[in-house]
């Protein structure tokens, strides 16, 4: 049995989560705005499905970047150098978390149900929550948003409406946190995509240990300022 939180804003700890399925920790409670950045603070996320209640995770291992290890191959260095495009911070949040609720090929749902979409567009209006933008020929063709908790930057999801445009989104996401101080940004979990990035897996002691430092650190004021223009001349 997993705990059901109330109205009051506690998680269980995190070495209670369980091991099957890996990382489960919770359920119910609510998705304000002090309960999700109660949670982030805690390596603890918010992940379920339509019409299922609230359920909170800390997988025992993390999927994690450290920026200094980003690997962009040769093959997307050429896109970057190369291919027209633009990228922004916070200037389309809810068209990107939009976007990558919608429904993908192959996959048979979202979890980014509109409960969730609306949470992170009021913690967004707060100033938690971010987006990384690429626009192509004036249009949004890709990006990812995440929650940013002093120099700890906890992406969520990303989309690609054109051919590499979430690789472009994810390589100035973290290129540009870099610059502000950011050692360690969370992808939760695996996937091949994020792999080919240069992301790891650790243990959750080390993500947690991690987190506590940098969730400390004060933001430079122009973490969540950005534009990048990359056409031609």
């Amino acid at each position: 049995m997993i705990p059901w939180l109330g109205q009051e804003l506690v998680f269980p700890p995190v070495r209670t989560a369980l091991a099957e399925p890996d990382g489960l920790l919770a359920a119910g409670g609510d998705l304000s705005p002090a309960r999700l950045l109660l949670g982030y603070s805690q390596g603890i996320f918010p992940w379920f499905s339509e019409g299922e209640p609230i359920l909170w995770w800390s997988p025992s291992r993390r999927m994690v970047l450290f920026p200094a290890r980003l690997h962009v191959r040769r093959s997307l260095d050429k896109v970057l150098r190369n291919r027209s495009y633009r990228v922004t911070i916070d200037t389309a949040f809810r068209q990107v978390i939009e976007a990558c609720a919608a429904p993908r090929a192959g996959a048979a749902g979202t979890w980014i149900i509109p409960p969730m979409v609306d949470a992170y567009c009021r913690l967004h209006a707060l100033g938690a929550a971010h987006s990384f933008e690429v626009w192509m020929d004036g249009e949004l063709a890709g990006g990812l948003y995440g929650v940013g908790l002093g120099r700890m930057f906890y992406g969520e999801s990303m989309f690609s409406h054109r051919t590499d445009a979430s690789k472009i989104a994810f390589v100035h996401m973290a290129r540009h946190l870099a610059c502000h101080g950011v050692e360690m940004i969370d992808c939760q979990m695996h996937t091949p995509h994020l792999e080919s990035l240069g992301a790891m897996l650790i243990p959750r002691t080390q993500f947690l240990a991690k987190l506590k430092q940098s969730t400390l650190e004060p933001q430079a004021d122009s973490m969540w300022t950005y534009r990048f223009d990359n056409e031609p001349s």
